[in-house]
């Protein structure tokens, strides 16, 4: 069955346990990438570290659920901008007033943000705020476009708002606070965490990892918490809130779907980044990519999980 993976288009890793134990580990070859700066062709293997794009938002909310059970961070009921006193401006509208945390945590903010044009392009909101000179205040100030809560809407900005309040409650960049209190715990020592103009590292898409890590991550979340990350978190955290446009729903920073009827929660990232756990058949599934901007990509990590479903 794994060497069947050699023909799905783009894939560069497959790591996949069940129970724990090791079920699959596949490694490919192809382009490979950090953000948009090519690496050159290479042969992907164990210590591979690969870009993870939006899986890293959802590694931004399993770190928010730490630092919350630390008290170091503001409840999701708690207004957003009272966390954001530098932009009294903007605080000043009654309007925008209205977003809480929970907004940022489930990309219902009601701001406009555009994220479909490729990330290769200034016009990408994505990639505008990684070039702002504040991103903070670019995503702060995107037009308002209805109330907060209501429409789920695919938004790094959340994510860049989420990582601020790490650091400021943390008193620490978010990568060396991942590293104390995520990766340290779960034997991660090898990772990159890229920045964006201002040298703030990327809560939405900027971590590096490598397959058989991401599947740690996995595991943490299959496990209920591994005494990592409060189990209350975990479980609020992947509790359906919002669907999105294409149909699956959406908790906190993490995907709640179905494959072939079973409840999947699932983190995932341009060009085919994914992070599968299937709590009903104790099944984490870590895959990674080259697929990028291709409207199809998609396809690859759904015909991995498809196959792993049916062992």
């Amino acid at each position: 069955m794994a060497e069947g993976f050699g023909e799905l288009d783009g894939l560069h890793g497959v790591v996949a346990l069940r129970g724990g134990e090791p079920l699959v580990e596949w490694y490919g070859s192809g382009a490979d990438f950090s953000w948009n700066t090519p690496l050159g062709v290479r042969e992907f293997g164990p210590e591979s570290l690969h870009d993870l794009r939006s899986v890293t938002k959802s590694v931004t909310g399993l770190l928010y659920g730490i630092a919350h059970g630390a008290g170091l961070v503001p409840g999701p009921a708690e207004p957003l901008f009272a966390h954001f006193p530098q932009y009294p401006d903007l605080a000043a509208d009654p309007d925008r007033a209205r977003r809480t945390v929970a907004h940022a945590l489930t990309m219902s903010l009601g701001l406009e943000w555009r994220e479909e044009v490729p990330y290769d392009s200034p016009a990408n909101a994505e990639i505008a705020m990684e070039m702002s000179a504040d991103r903070y205040r670019y995503v702060l100030e995107r037009p308002v476009l209805g109330p907060p809560g209501e429409k789920w809407s695919y938004c790094g900005g959340a994510s860049a708002l989420l990582g601020k309040l790490i650091a400021d409650g943390t008193g620490r960049p978010l990568p060396d606070y991942a590293a104390d209190v995520l990766f340290g715990p779960l034997g991660i020592t090898q990772f990159e965490w890229l920045s964006g103009a201002d040298g703030v590292a990327s809560p939405a898409s900027g971590l590096r990892l490598t397959p058989r890590d991401l599947a740690r991550i996995g595991e943490l979340v299959r496990s209920g918490g591994a005494e990592v990350v409060p189990p209350e978190w975990l479980a609020t955290m992947v509790e359906p809130r919002l669907r999105t446009d294409w149909g699956a729903q959406y908790g906190y920073h993490w995907y709640i779907e179905s494959f072939a009827g079973r409840r999947t929660l699932t983190a995932a990232g341009n060009g085919g980044q994914r992070l599968h756990v299937v709590p009903e058949l104790e099944l984490t599934v870590a895959i990674t990519a080259g697929n990028y901007d291709d409207p199809e990509q998609w396809r690859t990590p759904n015909a991995v999980l498809e196959r792993l479903l049916k062992t």
